[in-house]
């Protein structure tokens, strides 16, 4: 699976797992030149605090549009660390 932005492949990876209609990409297959981290953080119910990625392609900026659960519950355990993505970006197969 690839995630799309602006024509940019910001991560790659054979190894998602989905996950409520997203696509979680483990964090080595992130281009670390596209991302920031962002200040925000939001609340799951069922899989914890996750903390966003500014994403940045040249001039354009994608503010919170990757999102990731650095400490998730046990019953998300499956996905911590991986990195899903909205707010445009494509995800292609």
């Amino acid at each position: 699976m690839k995630a799309v932005w602006k024509e940019t492949v910001l991560a790659e990876s054979a190894d998602t797992v989905l996950v409520e209609g997203n696509h979680y990409f483990p964090a080595d297959s992130l281009n670390p030149s596209y991302f920031r981290p962002s200040m925000t953080r939001s609340v799951c119910a069922w899989k914890g605090q996750a903390c966003y990625y500014d994403v940045v392609v040249g001039d354009a900026i994608n503010p919170d549009a990757a999102w990731y659960y650095p400490s998730a519950t046990s019953e998300a355990k499956h996905i911590e660390g991986r990195v899903a993505f909205w707010h445009g970006v494509v995800i292609k197969p």
